[in-house]
């Protein structure tokens, strides 16, 4: 049996609605015939520091994933972006507890990034094939997006899963517009290419 856990995050300062949430949650009730021999395990982080802490060991330790599948909110987005590197970086704004870092680093002295384990061609394959505009990105930022890609690269160094993938998402409505110009990525998009992102993870991981 192959082990998916897939991770959202909640509401943050400046994003009322994260679609990560609701989306790794639609994830989770999936039944597709790729996914008999897969247990997908959702779970959405608080967005804050404490949380990434002291979640993401207690979940990794319990259901021993084989694959690491999370998604995150860009305000700023145009399209999505698959993730392929962590910076060493931190910037000092608030998390949703109210929460700064105290420092501009993860880990002080460390290396300026690390790399992300992502089967990279083949989440591109599968964005393109669900007709999204997808883009790879080596900046995750700073905020708490950046702070689990790290926190993940970092289990998958120990014994974790072997496949990190973070995929950064733009704006969506939070309920479908009715009239009015089409937006250019709809929740509807997302969850398409979401699917097709988790089906070729779990292919992924079978080998």
């Amino acid at each position: 049996m192959t082990t998916v856990l897939v991770t959202g995050f909640g509401p943050f300062p400046g994003a009322p609605f994260n679609p990560t949430g609701p989306l790794v949650r639609e994830l989770a009730r999936l039944r597709r015939p790729a996914f008999t021999d897969v247990t997908i395990v959702s779970h959405v982080f608080q967005t804050s520091y404490e949380a990434v802490d002291r979640e993401l060991p207690k979940l990794i330790a319990r259901h021993k994933p084989d694959a690491l599948l999370m998604f995150g909110l860009a305000p700023r987005a145009k399209t999505v972006r698959i993730e392929t590197r962590a910076r060493n970086t931190l910037i000092r704004r608030p998390d949703v507890s109210g929460r700064s870092p105290l420092g501009d680093s993860i880990v002080r002295g460390g290396p300026s990034h690390v790399v992300l384990p992502v089967p990279a061609r083949r989440v591109f394959s599968a964005g393109r094939a669900a007709r999204i505009p997808l883009v790879f990105s080596r900046d995750a930022g700073g905020y708490l997006c950046n702070y689990l890609c790290w926190r993940a690269a970092e289990a998958a160094q120990h014994s974790g899963p072997r496949i990190t993938t973070f995929i950064h998402v733009p704006p969506v409505a939070r309920f479908p517009r009715r009239r009015g110009r089409r937006q250019k990525v709809t929740f509807s998009d997302l969850f398409r290419a979401s699917s097709a992102f988790l089906v070729a993870i779990a292919a992924t991981a079978r080998r």
